[in-house]
């Protein structure tokens, strides 16, 4: 059976799983054109299945060579995606569309390709979304036959027991509340209304800190007290934090140049079973991961006094959070790379009986 052509700019160490589940359960090869980083991490150099290094305007060649029996392309890149539709229409064969957006890019090479955008959404023979927020869109567009194909960690590795967790506790000062951000310092992350929120609650330091990793100090130098920026940290160091800590905070907010597909951390974060508040413009609350009151609390995007009454509350309500965490850690478990390749599956079977009935 030949293989499916995925083009992708990067795989990052958090997709590999689902990649090679994939390549398992369909068979594919990878094209890598490169160009800008969308993940807090670098691709990987060698993903572990078929790939090529190529550029943009050799994914149209590879799409129409005939060597496969469907093409999956994501929205990054200049010019990737429509030439690998492009390539999968002039060889007759399946496109899927890989999208997690759900809400338009307003730059203006953003808003000039969007009408290409829309007709490459209306004509996929399948769209593959991140969660019901993506398919929504992708619907909204007139795309047809969208499939789920959820967003996955490693789950066995994020949910393994945590060795260094009571360490990093301890060196936290063993707060009433430990709170956590790990992410960049993007406006589009959100960091700087979580800091204003940390301004605005009663919590003295010895009962509450706010431990944030990625930033720097220099980067957040003037931050209120009861903060402290440990810098980028490795995954063994991290999953020790969330294991380590009560409250992950995922602030993130809407930019023109930004919406939060998914944010992974929360994946991650929930599979220690820690809770987590993010904002209404995280992928992974309006795509149903994180549902307010029963799988963590969600507050609206960039409003500093409901994220503060959100880490309050659950300050206040220990029972609350444990609740809410084992909750999210129930949930977080069924996304695994197994159910992504799932979905593909299932998508790359509905094109393939469509094709055949023609």
């Amino acid at each position: 059976m030949k293989p499916v052509l995925l083009a992708v700019g990067h795989v990052p160490p958090d997709r590999l799983g689902a990649i090679h589940a994939l390549h398992d359960a369909e068979g594919i090869v990878l094209a890598l054109y490169g160009g800008r980083h969308h993940h807090g991490t670098a691709g990987v150099e060698d993903p572990g299945v078929p790939h090529l290094r190529v550029p943009q305007r050799t994914v149209l060649r590879l799409a129409a060579s005939g060597r496969h029996r469907a093409v999956i392309a994501t929205s990054t890149g200049r010019t990737a995606m429509p030439t690998a539709y492009l390539g999968a229409r002039l060889a007759r064969i399946p496109f899927l569309y890989w999208t997690g957006i759900w809400a338009q890019v307003r730059t203006p090479a953003h808003l000039l390709g969007a009408p290409a955008v829309r007709w490459i959404e209306r004509d996929a023979d399948a769209t593959l979304a991140y969660g019901t927020h993506v398919a929504a869109y992708a619907r909204g567009h007139g795309a047809r036959n969208v499939h789920i194909a959820p967003q996955t960690v490693d789950v066995g590795f994020w949910s393994a027991s945590a060795a260094g967790a009571q360490v990093a506790r301890r060196r936290a000062g063993d707060p009433q509340l430990l709170v956590l951000y790990a992410g960049r310092t993007a406006r589009g992350k959100g960091l700087g209304v979580l800091l204003d929120a940390w301004r605005r609650l009663d919590a003295k330091p010895a009962d509450a800190t706010l431990l944030l990793a990625g930033p720097t100090p220099a980067e957040v130098a003037g931050a209120p007290r009861g903060v402290s920026a440990l810098g980028p940290l490795n995954a063994l160091a991290l999953r020790d934090l969330y294991a380590a800590a009560d409250v992950l905070v995922v602030p993130s907010v809407h930019t023109r140049e930004f919406r939060e597909p998914w944010g992974l951390v929360v994946n991650e974060a929930l599979l220690q079973g820690t809770c987590v508040i993010a904002s209404d413009s995280v992928g992974a609350a309006a795509g149903g991961l994180v549902r307010h009151e029963r799988t963590g609390l969600v507050v609206a995007d960039g409003d500093p006094r409901a994220l503060a009454d959100a880490i309050e509350r659950l300050r206040r309500d220990p029972a609350l959070r444990g609740r809410l965490g084992e909750a999210g850690r129930q949930a977080a478990l069924r996304l695994t790379p197994e159910a992504f390749a799932s979905a593909v599956g299932a998508a790359l079977r509905t094109v393939s009986a469509a094709r055949a009935a023609c």
